[in-house]
């Protein structure tokens, strides 16, 4: 095939570019799928189901290799014969960038404004925001125990560990919320590598390793502060808080690139073992947001009653999310 052949099989930008409809489509997705990875209990994975894109979501993360990135950067990059933008889009198109782009543009949008909320909760109302989480965590265990076979002692044995590790962990809240930016890396890649998996959230790993309400808290921090500086005011704090945030999004992309394909190949390997392992998480985070409420305010007759009443509330909205939504099988994840 000679250049110019080539070249006529190459993608243009006119051509390559989706329509509005499905911009606005993904996006929209990307917006529920945000608002699901930013709540404790609620699985952005689960959202991909039920609209229809999970399959396109995991072949997008597939195909994205070092190989096909290195190919996109070498084409943009400036050589002999100049920059070469069609074989920057026949890369972008094999990797399905655009639904990339549009999916993840609505899933940050819905992180920034739920963070927002739930950083106003937690300075106010702690005990009803995280008896909410407890009420959405144990409704999100009862569904998924609903759908969990479990048939060897290797299974019941990955089930315990998991259970251990979430159990330990969430009684481990105040030291991990001091973790310097190691902590933060590891967690952004936990929590991100999990948010594509339907039944776990990410924020539930989070919650885990303490890094729910530092993360949510900085996030509204570094928004403020990024305001102020395009305002004309200091950047000194914007550099901080703009560490530990980039820190955070390496980890993800470190985690969505290897410990969820590691999940994956799991979850092929010996799927309910896995299963098991990953709910038992879920079971054993039960106790992380009654810890941080121990922790931060102390239970009372009132707080008790507060955060039981809460708690309902969150457990009746993600059932009936449950019921209108989707029956998960854990067999076809």
């Amino acid at each position: 095939m000679t250049t110019d052949q080539r070249n006529k099989e190459l993608p243009t930008l006119r051509t390559s570019l989706p329509s509005l409809y499905e911009w606005l489509r993904t996006f929209v997705i990307g917006i529920c799928m945000g608002s699901a990875d930013a709540v404790p209990g609620v699985s952005g994975g689960t959202i991909a189901l039920i609209a229809g894109i999970y399959g396109r979501l995991i072949a997008m993360i597939t195909a994205i290799t070092p190989e096909r990135l290195w190919h996109l950067l070498a084409a943009l990059v400036p050589h002999n014969n100049g920059v070469s933008v069609r074989e920057a889009l026949a890369v972008w198109e094999d990797i399905d960038g655009w639904f990339g782009l549009s999916l993840a543009t609505g899933v940050v949008t819905a992180v920034i404004i739920v963070t927002r909320i739930v950083h106003i909760l937690d300075q106010n109302y702690p005990t009803l925001l995280f008896g909410f989480f407890f009420g959405l965590i144990a409704a999100s265990a009862i569904i998924l125990l609903r759908e969990l076979k479990i048939a060897t002692v290797f299974q019941a044995t990955a089930a315990i560990v998991g259970f251990v590790i979430a159990f330990v962990l969430s009684g481990s809240i105040e030291f991990l919320e001091g973790g310097g930016l190691l902590v933060v890396f590891s967690a952004g890649a936990i929590a991100v590598s999990a948010m594509i998996l339907p039944g776990i959230s990410g924020s539930l790993l989070l919650v885990i390793l303490g890094q729910y309400t530092r993360m949510s808290t900085t996030l509204s921090q570094f928004i403020d502060a990024l305001s102020r500086v395009v305002t004309g005011g200091p950047i000194g704090q914007l550099t901080d808080l703009g560490t530990v945030v980039v820190t955070f999004i390496l980890g993800g992309l470190v985690g969505l690139f290897t410990i969820s394909r590691v999940v994956r190949r799991s979850l092929d390997r010996n799927r309910r073992a896995t299963m098991a392992f990953l709910v038992a998480l879920v079971v054993g985070a039960l106790r992380a947001p009654v810890e941080t409420v121990q922790s931060e305010i102390g239970f009372s007759s009132d707080v008790i009653i507060a955060f039981v009443g809460a708690a309902l509330i969150g457990g009746a909205v993600l059932l009936a999310l449950d019921w209108y939504a989707v029956d998960l099988d854990l067999d076809s994840i």
